[in-house]
């Protein structure tokens, strides 16, 4: 069914590569993490970056502060499924050592690691190892001449550093870049994308940085991501939480899963429970989310303790579940009743259900593939 009101019109740029990633044009959106090991620890690393690919991340993010983290990277990188981006901050050598290892993409500001030559250098490097580059703009971090200019961060003055910075890699011919400006104000985030977003042709990495813990860090990254989205801006996304960085990967893929733009895993429509429920809904929903976990294909499931909204909610998804009376529901397969169950069988039926139906749908992906 065409539903336009649901459509979101993505901003037009060009795409680059990270590794095998597209990122840019028609490109899905890519969801990013970054590792909060040592990287110097490559058995951590690795263990965390392997975590990070089963949550379905795309692109992984390491820090590269010293020699011992460049010379773990090329282990790091062999053994990783996914891209790799080294962190570098003022060591143009961190970069030139990174870019040797296999990082797919180098997150740098070119400003900061010291004068063209240097520049010159890293750009060779990148070109030599087919590695791309992220301009990576932080309020919290602007350079000194754009503070003394403006009095203090502003959209104005992150918009500036990145085209500062963009003009810095033009120089010497590299236009392999994607660029963030990110802030911990959701505001100055916002309109800072916003500006940048009508001066540059190339993708956008967007994040509200610093956002804070689980809880708080998912409302603020969701209200202010959510509106660049909206927008049609951002062609990779970071939750910056502090939490395990797989919750930052979860997040980011709800979010984009909400607005329709990326389908990865089980998305659970569930009713906040009342006294017309006809089971505990709210542990079922919580066990359901955990035994589902692995499920990469995407499968809507609907679970709702009443039939006041749960015949019409379970037509619209692939699998359902309504509560009702003697101790039993309705079981709705791709959004007509089927077949009642037992609300103390519900779960187990319900996760066979669902991995039944996801193991047909990777059978057929593979048989078009064929």
């Amino acid at each position: 069914m065409l539903r336009p009101w649901r459509h979101i019109e993505r901003r037009k740029c060009r795409q680059i590569m990270v590794g095998d990633v597209p990122v840019g044009g028609d490109a899905p959106i890519a969801v990013q993490s970054m590792t909060n090991t040592p990287t110097s620890d490559a058995a951590a690393t690795i263990a965390q970056i392997q975590a990070l690919e089963e949550a379905g991340a795309d692109i992984v993010r390491v820090s590269c502060p010293d020699e011992a983290s460049t010379k773990a990277l090329k282990e790091i990188v062999d053994a990783a499924r996914v891209p790799i981006v080294a962190d570098i901050h003022f060591h143009y050598a961190r970069a030139l050592e990174a870019a040797d290892a296999g990082a797919a993409c180098l997150r740098i500001n070119p400003g900061n690691i010291g004068d063209d030559s240097r520049v010159a250098e890293v750009v060779a490097a990148a070109k030599a190892n087919n590695c791309s580059m992220r301009i990576g703009v932080n309020a919290g971090s602007l350079e000194k001449h754009l503070l003394e200019q403006y009095g203090e961060p502003c959209p104005d003055a992150m918009v500036d550093s990145a085209l500062y910075h963009v003009e810095l890699l033009q120089r010497h011919d590299f236009d392999q870049y994607k660029i963030s400006v990110k802030a911990s104000d959701v505001f100055m985030s916002v309109a800072a994308y916003q500006k940048l977003a009508e001066v540059v042709d190339c993708p956008l990495h967007i994040g509200i940085t610093e956002a804070g813990g689980l809880m708080s860090g998912t409302v603020k990254s969701a209200i202010g991501l959510g509106n660049l989205l909206w927008s049609g801006i951002g062609d990779t996304i970071r939750v910056s939480l502090s939490s395990d960085p797989v919750d930052e990967v979860k997040v980011g893929f709800e979010m984009l899963k909400s607005l329709g733009l990326r389908h990865r895993g089980v998305t659970i429509i569930s009713c906040p429970s009342c006294a017309r429920q006809g089971f505990d809904v709210i542990n079922t929903v919580q066990e359901l989310e955990t035994r589902l976990a692995h499920i990469a294909e995407p499968i809507t499931l609907s679970i709702i303790g009443c039939v006041v909204n749960g015949p019409g909610e379970a037509r619209e998804t692939d699998i359902g579940f309504t509560g009702g009376g003697s101790e039993a529901g309705m079981v709705y397969l791709a959004g007509r009743p089927d077949h009642k169950k037992p609300h103390d069988e519900m779960v187990d039926h319900l996760v066979a259900l669902v991995e039944d139906k996801a193991a047909e749908m990777s059978a057929a992906k593979q048989s078009e593939g064929n």
